[in-house]
């Protein structure tokens, strides 16, 4: 020891006494398993009901789903300070240490250092092994089991519960890939950003204080050039930090859209396959990837900028600090204990430093994710139930369009004012050209837009002023391209009636002339029959196999009232014969509106309507319009076959 040099202060403290736990047979994974429950039920993905939008703004878009976990983050901010405050006390150990073993006899070895120094070295091992460890654990537990376990997913669901909730717009204007991606990615973005911010950023600064505390103790000096180390790098940070944060947005939003051409692309693969375009499909996915690339190479010249200067900044910063403790230590003022804590303390914080700046990057880049995701998630609801809205109630199922206007967008009109009453239990069909409005009608009917003049009754009911549930409920509907859930055949069956029985679906796959096809299926997992999977979309099916499928699953649903859209157009004419009779069935009792092309499957309809641009240009039964020699005459006349035989049951 020098004279006069200052020697790290001790720490007398009592010494606990600790009892092991007796007659305990429970294995130790089984005496955890009551505390991980505990930390895995702190925050619960499903637990919020209701308005699920987050805001817009981003920050404000984080507190959304922040304050419903904020126990969680609490706990890490305590945790993370204590962490940094038992890792900035391993160091003050090793510099007391190292005056403790200068200031001792050799010859009087461990005896000599207990009687002198006992109780102290007793508490560093306490802190070492036992506080250092209940503190780690409490907070791996806490980040693992309640925020990466629970909270990750509350966003994700909540992201998810309220996307999937928005009108058809708003998914026909975007690739689905893009948008799963944005849903997925936002639970990733605001946990890391928080976690790195709690368990790195919190922890470096804890870590960065205590440092300045413990080396001013020694000398004012050493803490002056700490402090002013860790300014220069706050002016780095904010240099740099907006450009991260800029750069790192516009990489998430390119990300999301080559996401979702990839998507789009295997999606349609039948489609890439048939016209042969697969360099032509290369080419579309290689400029998202190259706008990708472009994005991302801003980042990274950014990035290496930030590194290159954190460098140069910390060895001059390192080499100033030893530097100067050593001359301290010449002029007698610190002691080789401080010496060594002080330099032990630097390159501990040179390491958190270089890990901060890499966390600011990673921080960077979840908030520009989260914030190109925000952008997305966070719409309003393009269609919602009207505050009065109350539970449809079917009696007769008699339609009626009163004075219904409507246009997509800034496009001319697609229907201008419809006047359309159709009876309960009335068939009625639509016919017309492509784009006279017929799939409109039906759309209009099913809520899926809202009309922008009129109404749209069922049983005298406005349907914008019942729930959409409620209404597509008693709406049964087969569709001319119809896609299945990539779930088993049971599970799409079963989709607008979950409740049926198995004898009840059995039924209805064999009315639809589907059940002996789907007693022959089996997957590449060997499921069989009604558990086989049909594949995205259905692909694994024909067709025709689609089509019966979704007949019997209208046929299982039982609605009062019944769409069919083109509903026999993809059955040969064999099994179209098949089920006609089915589909007679079906119509019995139901108030049904029919979409075809092919008017020898609606001929014999009670009322057939012609639209040409949206307005009614002539309606009557199948003699009737013939009679007249008008639009439907000229069509029939160009078509020829066979009708189908749809007259009412006695």
């Amino acid at each position: 020891m020098i004279g006069d040099s200052v020697t790290l202060p001790r720490f007398h403290v009592p010494f606990v006494r600790t009892q092991a736990i007796e007659g305990s047979t429970r294995t130790p994974m089984k005496l955890l398993e009551p505390i991980h429950r505990f930390f895995e039920r702190w925050t619960d993905p499903f637990g919020k009901s209701g308005d699920l939008q987050p805001p817009a703004v981003t920050w404000r878009f984080f507190w959304f789903y922040i304050a419903q976990a904020k126990l969680a983050f609490a706990s890490l901010l305590v945790l993370g300070g204590l962490v940094a405050l038992v890792e900035a006390a391993l160091f003050y150990y090793v510099g007391r240490i190292v005056d403790i073993l200068d200031s001792s006899s050799q010859a009087e070895g461990w005896a000599g250092l207990i009687a002198g120094f006992g109780p102290e070295l007793i508490w560093m091992l306490v802190v070492t092994l036992g506080v250092r460890f209940i503190i780690t654990w409490l907070s791996a537990t806490v980040e693992e089991q309640t925020v990466n376990l629970g909270f990750y997913n509350l966003v994700r669901w909540q992201a998810y519960a309220h996307v999937i909730r928005q009108n058809l717009t708003f998914f026909q204007n975007d690739f689905a890939g893009s948008i799963a991606s944005k849903v997925w990615q936002s639970g990733g973005a605001v946990g890391d950003f928080m976690v790195s911010l709690l368990q790195v950023v919190w922890f470096i600064g804890i870590y960065t204080v205590t440092t300045v505390v413990l080396v001013g103790q020694l000398d004012w000096r050493l803490a002056a050039a700490v402090l002013l180390w860790v300014a220069a790098f706050a002016g780095l940070a904010r240099y740099y930090v907006p450009r991260m944060r800029k750069y790192s947005a516009g990489a998430a939003e390119q990300a999301s859209v080559l996401t979702g051409r990839i998507v789009d692309s295997f999606s349609n693969i039948q489609t890439l396959k048939l016209f042969g375009t697969a360099e032509a499909d290369d080419k579309f996915v290689k400029s998202g990837f190259e706008s990708f690339i472009a994005a991302m190479t801003k980042l990274a010249r950014t990035l290496v900028g930030v590194r290159t200067a954190m460098g140069m900044l910390s060895g001059v910063a390192i080499a100033g600090i030893a530097a100067l403790s050593v001359h301290l230590w010449t002029e007698g003022l610190v002691s080789v204990g401080g010496v060594a804590f002080t330099t032990g303390l630097v390159l501990r914080l040179y390491n958190l430093l270089g890990r901060l700046m890499n966390q600011l990057n990673g921080l960077m880049r979840n908030y520009g994710t989260a914030q190109n995701s925000a952008e997305l998630i966070a719409r309003p609801l393009g269609l919602i139930d009207a505050p009065d809205a109350k539970p449809l109630r079917v009696t007769e199922a008699a339609i009626s369009f009163d004075h219904v206007s409507f246009k997509y967008d800034n496009a001319l009109p697609v229907i201008d004012d419809l006047q359309l009453q159709i009876k309960a239990g009335e068939r009625v069909g639509l016919i017309g050209r492509s784009g006279a409005g017929k799939s409109t009608i039906v759309n209009l009917l099913l809520r899926f837009y809202d009309v922008q003049g009129g109404t749209i009754s069922i049983d005298g009911q406005d349907i914008a002023h019942v729930t959409q549930e409620s209404l597509r409920a008693n709406i049964g509907v087969v569709t001319q391209d119809t896609s299945l859930l990539h779930r088993s055949i049971r599970a799409n069956l079963t989709y607008g009636r979950p409740d049926a029985t198995d004898d009840e679906m059995f039924a209805a796959a064999a009315s639809a002339e589907a059940d002996d096809f789907i007693e022959q299926l089996i997957d590449q997992k060997g499921r069989t029959a009604y558990d086989a999977f049909v594949g995205e979309r259905g692909v694994k099916l024909s067709g025709g196999q689609r089509q019966r499928v979704a007949i019997a699953r209208v046929l299982l649903k039982n609605a009062p009232i019944l769409v069919l859209d083109e509903a026999t157009s993809a059955l040969d004419s064999e099994v179209e014969a098949a089920i006609q009779s089915q589909l007679k069935t079906l119509m019995q009792g139901k108030t049904v509106l029919a979409i075809a092309h092919r008017l020898s499957t609606i001929a014999e309809m009670d009322r057939l309507i012609v639209l040409e641009a949206g307005r009614i240009v002539e309606q009557g039964t199948h003699a009737e319009l013939l009679a007249a020699g008008g639009h439907y005459a000229t069509l029939w006349a160009r078509q020829s076959g066979g009708f189908l035989d749809l007259k009412a049951a006695e």
